[in-house]
């Protein structure tokens, strides 16, 4: 019979919110570039106005949401151009990008493996044992008990609703997708972000509009003549 367990408020404070905090800023900040991003390829549907407003408060020397500071950052391309073998090494950087992610779960599994973090306030059955009690060997504990490293893997794949009501439904992350386009698992903040500044600044902003209103003029003159 499985046994019901007391956890400790200890492991609320130092285990369970550390996690879940640690998890949605990590998802913020890949919404921060996602969302820059989509700046850059959607620039020239705005006007220039808004266009140069987003573009300072992305990239603002100071206080932009993709400013990193000297010396904590490399620019890739200036070192594909000052290194011949950058070219040759654009395999071994996408594997590379594993390694962020890998210590993440590393940095999970050596501090917070082990614990039962929480409870599914519901029955479930024995299927859920193994995605639920990852880390745990107690085939006593109700299925409904959460260990430390499954919750890890819930915030990671899981947190879409959470993202809704801070950021908006039409801006919610999904963090499974996010992470295949950020190209792997992988996730490294202080080359994503300055790589996205390198690329926000150099776009030459058009505004299409004026274009549009002239395809749609010769359009309707094409097909009334």
């Amino acid at each position: 019979m499985a046994e019901d367990l007391v956890l400790d408020t200890a492991i609320r404070d130092w285990v369970l919110i550390p996690l879940s905090v640690v998890m949605v800023l990590i998802g913020i900040l890949r919404q921060v570039i996602v969302r820059a991003r989509n700046l850059r390829a959607n620039a020239n549907f705005i006007p220039s106005k808004s266009f140069r407003a987003r573009k300072l408060y992305y990239g603002n020397e100071e206080n932009g949401l993709l400013h990193v500071p000297k010396g904590q950052g490399q620019n890739p391309q200036a070192q594909m151009f000052s290194d011949p073998n950058m070219a040759m090494d654009m395999m071994k950087k996408n594997l590379s990008m594993i390694i962020p992610q890998t210590l993440t779960f590393a940095w999970v599994n050596f501090f917070f493996s082990g614990f039962v973090a929480a409870k599914i306030p519901f029955p479930l059955t024995q299927r859920f044992r193994s995605m639920l009690q990852n880390g745990i060997d107690l085939s006593t504990v109700d299925v409904s008990y959460v260990s430390s490293r499954s919750w890890y893997f819930l915030n990671l794949f899981g947190l879409r609703g959470l993202f809704s009501l801070i950021l908006g439904e039409e801006n919610a992350t999904d963090d499974t997708q996010r992470m295949m386009q950020m190209s792997g698992f992988g996730f490294d903040p202080t080359k994503n972000l300055g790589a996205e500044k390198e690329s926000l600044d150099i776009v030459q902003h058009d505004w299409a509009l004026p274009k549009f209103e002239q395809r749609a003029e010769a359009t309707l003159k094409k097909l009334i003549i």
